[in-house]
């Protein structure tokens, strides 16, 4: 199967529900169907061949000869990927979708001839459970059903207008592609064993999913430089909205690691109300107005909670419980272990879910002012339970597992509730005890002025009393909690940039300890951290330096795939992306930071490829 992948090999397909990564080579090395946190089908992505993948592409790559040459694109502004076999004989290309939409979830692979004749193979490797189990495969003619250990008792039926044989619990397909003909192959999930699905209609799944997305990106209200660029960010985006709820995940894959070969690997495919509701401010700034309001119902019905501590992510059906396992059957990606599911931070204390959430709140209300009230008491809520818990040490933005502390990010965010809640009900659009907020909005606003700025430093720092300094106080800077020209803004975003930024042009979060236990609790070092680079371009852009904000934003465009993607991190000694893929967080920083600078009138002509070679 050739060597192993890269995380930036591997392009993104969604429908919405769920999600698939497509290498370089035509192998679908991960897949979760029906939803993004169901169990993998193939896990190649994080173990061996044996553990489940779909490969396409011409035998002759597939028997171990030379990689003929290839090219990949998405068709247009949409989620269809589209990859080109130039061989010696011909040339084919294979378009792959996943059909959104109501439904059952459905997986499709169209293969065309564009000249000649192409030997084409398709190899199906079905391990359900992330790669644990061989499933049973039954056949009816052409049409296979693979059995999925899932208490539903689904199964998975593969169409194929191609002869596929059952070769011990692998599907395979041998045929030749010739100048304008087509092979589909459609996988879909169906729940129950003995209810195929309805055949697919080849052409119409195509035209429709094609019309889905294209009509999906040009609601985008932007038009200024690097529309192709934010078109694309968008778009991934939009790929990780769960829209049965609303729901918005973090990112489509799982223990991907931070450093190849750490302990830094985690499951992103849930919804943190965090990331929602930054990704969901983006989305509302680009015009995506319906799919804020969307999460902000679907955030304000799961986390609501009685109980006086609000939980920070939940599954996208709103489910919380969410345990953290270690699947020890997997190697991991390049021997990066554990590899985990569940998510153990979904117990902690971060005080600062409650700024991102009321931030987003109070700006959706002023663009929907059908849901001004609703949300007005919405951020109430937020308000009320926060007056329990703002004093108490948290776990912060960066969810650490170290000792709890006074995190300065998390005492802004604080701020931002009650501020954005006594706005709310100054205008009239909720109920609350006013001026206890007003107090209480200034004693946080005093307290944080005077327990996390450094003078030495001229700089706040990560927590009360520390030196250290940290990424998220970008972020809590753009909060409006003090204004723009302030010496204080100034001198943090200066210390940052000193201190984090790097010689590359990126920004760490802040600074780890190597082999010693750093203050999030692991061992081991990260790469650069893109949202913070975004972070800081926005920031420039806030205090009135455009340029030095474009030279920042550069830096993160430059490292996109040549498919638009961007990982969590990136190292720039190997050149390779880490972390999950593709993640919300940088795909907003890019968005936030475009935003900025283009309020600001910077015309930079800064045009990207995006396609591969």
């Amino acid at each position: 199967m050739g060597p192993g992948p890269q995380i930036e090999d591997y392009g993104l397909l969604s429908d919405q529900r769920g999600s698939a990564q497509v290498r370089r080579d035509g192998s679908i090395d991960w897949l979760c169907m029906p939803r993004f946190d169901s169990a993998a089908v193939f896990t190649r992505l994080l173990g061996t061949d044996q553990h489940g993948l779909w490969q396409i592409a011409p035998a002759t790559l597939m028997d171990g000869a030379t990689d003929p040459a290839s090219g990949r694109q998405y068709v247009g502004n949409t989620m269809v990927l589209r990859t080109t076999w130039n061989c010696v004989t011909g040339t084919a290309v294979v378009d792959d979708f996943m059909v959104p939409g109501g439904g059952s979830p459905r997986l499709v692979r169209i293969v065309t001839g564009l000249s000649g004749t192409v030997p084409m193979r398709s190899l199906l490797r079905a391990r359900p459970d992330y790669g644990r189990t061989v499933p049973r495969i039954t056949t009816f003619g052409r049409r296979h059903a693979i059995d999925l250990p899932d208490e539903h008792g689904a199964r998975l039926w593969l169409d194929a207008d191609t002869s596929t044989r059952v070769d011990g619990a692998d599907l395979i397909a041998d045929f030749t592609i010739a100048e304008r003909e087509t092979v589909t192959f459609g996988l879909c999930w169906r729940e129950g064993i003995d209810s195929p699905p309805p055949s697919p209609i080849d052409d119409a799944l195509l035209g429709f999913t094609l019309g889905f997305w294209e009509a999906w990106a040009a609601r985008c209200t932007y038009s200024g430089p690097d529309r192709e660029a934010v078109i694309r960010s968008l778009l991934t985006l939009g790929a990780l909205i769960y829209n049965p709820t609303g729901a918005i995940v973090a990112a489509p894959t799982t223990s991907l690691p931070e450093e190849i070969g750490g302990v830094r690997n985690y499951d992103y495919r849930y919804g943190w109300l965090r990331d929602g509701a930054l990704t969901a401010g983006v989305l509302r700034k680009y015009g995506y107005h319906r799919e804020a309001l969307a999460w902000a119902i679907w955030a304000a019905q799961a986390s609501h909670n009685e109980t006086g501590r609000r939980q920070i992510m939940f599954g996208v059906g709103g489910e919380t419980d969410l345990p953290e396992l270690e699947l020890d059957w997997l190697p991991g990606y390049e021997g990066s272990t554990p590899v985990r599911i569940g998510n153990a931070a979904a117990d902690q204390l971060q005080v600062d879910i409650y700024g991102e959430l009321a931030m987003e709140f109070y700006e959706l209300a002023q663009v929907e002012s059908r849901w001004t009230r609703r949300i007005g008491a919405a951020l109430v809520a937020l308000a009320e339970e926060l007056e329990q818990v703002w004093r108490l040490p948290d776990s912060g933005i960066w969810e650490i597992r170290g000792p709890e502390r006074h995190f300065t990010h998390s005492k802004v965010m604080a701020w931002v509730t009650f501020d954005r809640a006594v706005r709310t009900i100054e205008a009239g659009h909720a109920d609350g005890p006013l001026e206890r907020w007003r107090t209480l909005r200034a004693t946080i606003h005093t307290e944080a002025c005077e327990n996390a700025f450094d003078d030495d430093l001229n700089s706040f720092t990560q927590s009360y009393g520390s030196k250290e300094l940290d990424a998220s106080l970008l972020h809590a800077l753009l909060s409006g909690f003090l204004p723009p020209d302030d010496k204080r803004v100034i001198g943090t975003i200066e210390a940052v940039q000193r201190e984090l930024g790097t010689d590359d042009g990126f920004v760490l979060r802040y600074h780890t300890a190597g082999d010693d236990v750093g203050l999030d609790g692991f061992p081991g070092d990260e790469g650069r951290f893109l949202i913070c680079t975004g972070w800081l371009a926005e920031a420039l852009a806030m205090i009135g330096r455009p340029d030095d904000a474009r030279t920042v934003l550069d830096s993160l465009l430059a490292i996109r795939t040549g498919l638009g993607l961007l990982a969590e991190e990136y190292e720039p000694r190997t050149g390779r992306q880490l972390g999950n893929f593709p993640q919300a967080f940088s795909h907003v920083g890019h968005l936030g930071a475009t935003a900025a600078i283009s309020s600001l009138g910077a015309c930079s002509t800064t045009r990207l490829a995006g396609a591969e070679s």
